[in-house]
């Protein structure tokens, strides 16, 4: 792929989490590849300064950092607007809108999917209700997100080839977007987790503080159980909280990752009540020799094997998650074979099999045409 023009496409580059970890990895793949994206704000993700980033007219509008999501109607047209004429290759990383780009038609456009738009599909009343906006303006906006919804199903049709982080999303990919997508877990930097033999006794979580991820199952159950649980990360619900939450319930914050290894590696185990379509952060705690109890449902059923890496519960409520935790004990885990578990999610081998799929695509598209007489 040396001689081949590339471009990289992001969603918005204003936090840090699995998706920017991934396009890190993409530019470390093709460190002269330039990064599109919506909006870029160098202050939330200080990793991508020496990365050549393109933004669209959004960057320069006034409120498009701070209220980012009223601008939703904006983005189709905004994305649409990126010229992509001189690149052979472009590959986009997207959980939103940005697979909806178009490229001419000599060149290959592969989507590495995190999911398909989660407002749009899945959790669209979800999202529509956990917005504190009067009744009316939801009515209007679930007429909008409809009329994105077919837009954002016709741009599915423009990806040359889907890549899903996971066996979990590509089905997604498929119900929702009639396409089929090839599977490459995402990188998770196993080689920087280590396991602490001497193991104390608080739980553990690592997670943005959002509704979908919801914490606050963890908070209502730590409270009765009044375990020791520290909880890292930030996020628009962590006050509401923090108010809930009893003394025995620990805040960290956002922390550094030098941090966070050091907690994962002495934890009891690690608490995953959401439905992700990977986690990374559970496979984190893995590598990290870290048990992980987790909801029953999502990626985690790729990564985890229930009473071997971690112990399963069945039903997205805080009764049931308590259950499993006061069960916990009952079982011997081995730090050892957790951490052993986490190795198949490396970063070099994340690197080898993106660029593997790329050039066998490439060279069949090198091939020459066969047809029928």
């Amino acid at each position: 792929m040396q001689d081949k023009k590339i471009a990289l496409v992001h969603d918005h580059l204003n936090q840090m989490g699995g998706a920017e970890k991934v396009l890190l990895e993409f530019h470390h793949i093709f460190p002269k590849s330039p990064i599109y994206s919506l909006i870029y704000n160098k202050n939330k993700v200080p990793l991508f300064k020496d990365c050549k980033i393109i933004t669209s007219l959004l960057q320069k509008t006034p409120g498009s950092f701070n209220f980012f999501r009223w601008f939703l109607t904006f983005m189709p047209s905004a994305w649409e607007s990126f010229d992509f004429s001189k690149y052979d290759i472009v590959l986009s990383s997207t959980s939103a809108l940005a697979k909806g780009i178009i490229t001419p038609s000599k060149s290959l456009h592969f989507c590495y999917c995190h999911t398909p738009t989660r407002y749009l599909w899945s959790d669209t009343h979800e999202y529509v209700n956990s917005l504190r906006i009067p009744g009316l303006m939801k009515r209007i906006l679930i007429l909008e997100l409809k009329k994105l919804r077919a837009w954002d199903f016709s741009a599915a049709q423009r990806v040359d080839y889907f890549i899903a982080n996971s066996h979990f999303v590509a089905e997604r990919i498929r119900k929702y977007y009639r396409r089929n997508a090839h599977v490459i877990y995402p990188p998770v930097n196993v080689h920087k987790c280590y396991s602490n033999p001497q193991r104390k006794k608080y739980y553990i979580v690592v997670s943005r503080i959002r509704p979908y991820k919801k914490v606050d199952l963890i908070v209502r159950a730590f409270n009765q159980l009044k375990l020791p649980i520290k909880i890292i990360g930030g996020g628009e619900y962590l006050d509401a909280l923090k108010r809930m939450a009893k003394p025995n319930i620990q805040f960290l914050g956002e922390i550094s990752d030098a941090e966070k290894y050091k907690y994962l590696s002495q934890a009891k185990a690690f608490i995953h009540p959401q439905e992700e379509d990977f986690g990374i952060s559970a496979v984190e705690a893995l590598a990290s020799g870290c048990p992980v109890i987790a909801y029953g449902s999502g990626g985690v059923l790729e990564t985890i094997e229930n009473q071997k890496t971690g112990l399963f519960f069945e039903e997205q409520k805080w009764e049931s998650l308590a259950e499993a935790v006061l069960d916990f004990d009952k079982f011997d885990f081995n730090h050892d074979f957790i951490k052993d578990s986490a190795s198949r999610f490396s970063v070099q081998r994340f690197k080898d099999e993106i660029k593997g799929f790329i050039e066998d695509k490439l060279n069949q598209k090198k091939l020459p045409l066969e047809y029928e007489n």
